[in-house]
Parts: C-alpha cells; sequence; structure tokens
C-alpha cells in the first residue's frame, strides 16, 4: 500500500516529508491497509530487536498498538485532510490584539521519533477584512499541524502560515514553549531544558510595542 500511495506522490511530483500531509493521495480504504503494513513491519522491527512476541504476552499485541498510534493518533496530521473551520466575517471591525492560549499541543522529533509536548500562544491583530475563527477551531488546527514528525522550528512556522492564509490578520505572532524528550529521554538527558521559539508576521514584525506588550502579556500569564 505504502507504494501505491508513494508512485502517486512521484507521479505528481509532491514532495512527500516526514511533516507534509499527503491526504489528497489515499483513496478511500486505503489507510486501514496502510496501517496494516506499519503492522507487519513493525513485527520485524521487533524481531530485529530480538524480541520473542510470540512467549511474551507484554509484546504480543505491541506491533498492533504502535501502527494504530503512528497512523491514527500521533502522525494522523499527515492522513487526513485539514479539519472544517467555519470563518466569519469581522462585522464589529476588531481591531485591538486577541491572544488565544495556552494550548496544549503534541508533535514528535522527526530525528528519534520521541515526543515534543509544549504549549503554543498565539497573537492576533485583525483588520476589518479580516476572517474570524472560533476559539475551539485554534486548538484543532494546532493539533492537525503538529501531528506530524518534524523539528519544531518547521512546526511553528507552518502553524503561522496556515492561520494566516485563513485569517488574513494585519498582525500576527505565534510562540511555542516545549519539552524534546530527546533530550530528556536519551542523549544528555537533560529535564530542565525547553525550547522556545516565535514566528512574527505583519505589524508584529514591524511594530516593536505590539510586540512588547504581546509578549509582557505573556509573561504575565505564566507568572
Amino acid at each position: 500500500m505504502s507504494e501505491r500511495i508513494r508512485a502517486r506522490l512521484r507521479k505528481a511530483r509532491e514532495r512527500h516529508h516526514a511533516n507534509d500531509n499527503i491526504s489528497a493521495f489515499i483513496e478511500p480504504g486505503e489507510l486501514a491497509q496502510l496501517q496494516e503494513e506499519v503492522e507487519a513491519k513493525m513485527k520485524r522491527v521487533l524481531e530485529a530487536l530480538v524480541i520473542d512476541t510470540e512467549s511474551d504476552h507484554n509484546t504480543q499485541e505491541t506491533a498492533r498498538r504502535v501502527a494504530k498510534m503512528y497512523v491514527t493518533e500521533v502522525f494522523r496530521g499527515r492522513f487526513v485532510p485539514e479539519p472544517p473551520v467555519t470563518e466569519f466575517p469581522n462585522v464589529e471591525r476588531l481591531n485591538e490584539l486577541m491572544i488565544v492560549g495556552p494550548i496544549t499541543v503534541r508533535s514528535a522529533c522527526s530525528h528519534h521519533l520521541c515526543p515534543i509536548i509544549g504549549r503554543v500562544w498565539i497573537g492576533v491583530m485583525p483588520n476589518e477584512h479580516s476572517n474570524l475563527i472560533g476559539l475551539s477551531k485554534y486548538a484543532r488546527l494546532c493539533d492537525w499541524v503538529m501531528s506530524r514528525p518534524q523539528i519544531q522550528e518547521e512546526a511553528v512556522t507552518r502553524l503561522a502560515d496556515l492561520l494566516q492564509e485563513k485569517m488574513q490578520p494585519d498582525g500576527l505572532a505565534v510562540v511555542m514553549e516545549a519539552d524534546h524528550f530527546c533530550m530528556q529521554w536519551r542523549g544528555v538527558k537533560d529535564t530542565d531544558s525547553k525550547m522556545v521559539n516565535s514566528v512574527m508576521r505583519g505589524s508584529f514584525l514591524k511594530d516593536a510595542n505590539l510586540r512588547r506588550e504581546f509578549l509582557a502579556l505573556l509573561q504575565r500569564k505564566n507568572a
């Protein structure tokens, strides 16, 4: 199944990196078959790790669980279309700073497939022509973008691109703070370090006072 999907992507000359959404190239019913393929190959991985899954009751269903987790949960953002989001016009012509967050987000490092768990804050400076979206829709879009293997810097940029396209505000700011289990669980095993990065667009990039106001409000919320 993976070869069939990959052939479509290559024919269309479509990139299919770890953090790309490929849902347009998956036909109805194929996701279940892809999950079965992942399960079969995960069994081979467990065998290569010299784990006797036949007599070890704890790992007899591990390949199935991992396949389901990858395809339908932690990497779901690769395989399903963008969630529907109702946009509505800025009837009241709001033009003051809006802040949404913190939104809890979960992703995975594409280097080691270890969890990235953190929080996202979104700042929006709308104009009279901006589209507005409901509060819960920010969380849905965050989850869709984050549920893929990636690095944090690219994830934040992709989320900013998506929100900018949907809302067309005068300014947009996205800040993400996260724990990286590739540092905590392996490697240097540093449990205290977090990564914080931001993307500033439009008036947040041009207006230092607006940027300071946004960051100051975030610090106050976290105090």
